[in-house]
């Protein structure tokens, strides 16, 4: 007795062969590029340190328009003016409705500086810095620009890639700490000027439970994080194609990967520097 196949069979299991094996291609050119692009760092700190410059406070700053504004710093700046006064909020109607409102300090020296702001910051960069390094490789490489730079013995992937992504772990730590200052703030001032909380209980609160440690764990996340996305942001860029909606699509698939990834990895961070418990002793 004989079991007829169904013809469609065959050609249904190569095309997932085929797209499992492209998938698993484009994962090792992806790595191939990041171990490029890291490997270029010092070349592009030797050699290229001009456009690592420009490119430094052009994303500190912005260009054009952008720049009578500040640029990326006041973007960051109203970002987290906005989470520090949720935390606020929050933490005051929630503490408050256990009688324990006088903790909001704590709420702010703990969820901001551990969570809430370098998950704002990792959005801002992935919105910002990391969307416009990908249009601005992503328009080069359509009209040649890229193919130009090799033509004439410059080595694109350090001077394109490698200063950006350094560029962006340089710009990254002021712009967090910048954001956390201002989260700080908003949370002080929406707790003791809206709500009426008394300056001396919050900051009591505030100051015991906020450690130095947590600040420059919180530091190196974001450092962390902000490597992770300028990397999958100038790779999505370096490697557009399609034309301007090529490129447009190539922005799109970057911040929606890096965002995603970076999230993972703050979380995986986060568990391994603060444990399950978040070494936090309320009795302290």
């Amino acid at each position: 007795m004989t079991v007829s196949v169904p013809s469609t069979l065959h050609p249904r299991l190569r095309r997932v062969g085929n797209r499992a094996v492209g998938e698993w291609h484009r994962i090792g050119a992806q790595t191939r590029f990041y171990a490029t692009t890291l490997a270029g760092i010092p070349d592009a700190v030797v050699n290229y340190r001009s456009e690592l410059l420009r490119v430094i406070a052009q994303m500190g700053l912005g260009s054009g328009a952008l720049a009578v504004i500040g640029g990326t710093v006041v973007i960051v700046a109203f970002l987290t003016i906005t989470t520090g006064a949720i935390v606020a909020v929050q933490g005051y109607n929630q503490l408050a409705s256990v009688g324990v409102e006088a903790l909001t300090g704590f709420a702010s020296a703990f969820f901001n500086t551990r969570e809430i702001q370098p998950g704002t910051v990792m959005v801002a960069l992935a919105a910002t810095v990391g969307a416009g390094s990908t249009a601005q490789l992503g328009a080069m490489r359509i009209n040649e620009e890229i193919d130009a730079l090799e033509a004439i013995g410059i080595r694109s992937v350090s001077y394109l890639a490698s200063t950006r992504v350094l560029a962006g772990v340089i710009v990254a730590v002021p712009l967090f700490c910048v954001g956390l200052m201002t989260a700080y703030l908003a949370a002080r001032l929406g707790t003791t000027a809206v709500y009426g909380q008394g300056a001396g209980v919050y900051d009591h609160y505030f100051y015991t439970y906020l450690h130095p440690t947590d600040v420059l764990w919180s530091i190196g996340e974001v450092a962390a994080v902000a490597l992770m996305i300028m990397l999958m942001c100038t790779y999505y860029g370096y490697t557009a194609s399609g034309g301007p909606s090529g490129v447009g699509e190539a922005v799109g698939r970057a911040v929606r990967a890096s965002m995603v990834v970076a999230s993972l990895l703050i979380v995986v961070m986060t568990l391994a520097i603060y444990g399950q418990s978040g070494n936090f002793h309320l009795a302290a």
